[in-house]
């Protein structure tokens, strides 16, 4: 599975479940930080192209190396948060 973040497909930021000729964000990947992944509802109720893809909260690397503009934290931390998160849970960032 692959995330579109690319403005001209039609796919953009959208999750899509086949290999596509644009640019995309590959979810299956060796360091396992995408083991856990949340979606933010960012740029998502209408998909307005060019305001920028989506924002995931995924696992950290070991030296929370930065990430391309996601919220990365520990993979325990994560858990906790996923056995908290209801259907209506509203994540703010500040």
């Amino acid at each position: 599975m692959i995330w579109c973040d690319d403005p001209a497909s039609r796919h953009y930021n959208k999750l899509v479940k086949f290999t596509i000729n644009s640019k995309f964000e590959r979810l299956f990947r060796k360091d396992n930080i995408y083991d856990i992944i949340f979606v933010l509802n960012y740029n998502m109720n209408p998909i307005v192209k060019k305001k920028g893809s989506a924002i995931f909260i995924h696992v950290a690397k070991k030296n929370y190396s930065s990430t391309q503009g996601c919220i990365a934290i520990k993979k325990k931390n994560l858990i906790k948060l996923a056995e908290q998160l209801k259907k209506n849970t509203k994540v703010r960032i500040i």
